[in-house]
């Protein structure tokens, strides 16, 4: 004899709660007032101004391997402390990263950006890292130095 199972079964009706009514229908309590909020969209644009977020912060390297296309392979070196001997000991990972251009070679210094993931074990983007602007000396510095920073000048050069 087989088994019929109808959907009211299943599912009974439950009434509808009604908002509208300062009771609700669960167990009889009252059913607290909550304020109306009303946004526009101006009041919105400056509540939430549109920035970037990351996350993660970027980690720095030293391409160590170049040979496939579109990637390198970049180790990470960072200093932490040794659970005993509370020393700092240098940690090295390698982590693969994407470089659609094929520009970095070996021993490129890279700038490792997270992204989506490319592949099971690229998810990172390869970033040239900003030169830092050395301080230019004026030229009187370069030839104080070079006679001592005494202002006289070297004995070889007196004897030409």
């Amino acid at each position: 004899m087989p088994l019929s199972v109808t959907a009211a079964v299943l599912r009974p009706s439950i009434p509808a709660l009604s908002l509208s009514s300062s009771h609700s229908s669960f167990l009889h309590l009252p059913i607290p007032s909550l304020p109306t909020i009303s946004f526009s969209a101006d009041a919105h644009a400056l509540a939430f101004p549109c920035t970037t977020i990351r996350a993660m912060k970027s980690l720095q390297g030293r391409v160590v391997r170049d040979v496939n296309d579109k990637t390198v392979s970049v180790e990470v070196t960072r200093l932490v402390p040794h659970p005993k001997y509370k020393r700092r000991v240098r940690k090295k990972k390698k982590y693969q990263a994407h470089d659609p251009d094929n520009v970095f070679k070996v021993g490129d210094l890279v700038q490792l950006e997270k992204c989506r993931p490319i592949s099971k074990t690229k998810t990172f983007l390869a970033v040239p890292v900003p030169v830092k602007a050395k301080a230019a000396k004026p030229k009187e510095e370069d030839s104080a130095a070079e006679g001592g920073g005494l202002d006289i000048p070297l004995e070889s050069a007196a004897l030409q």
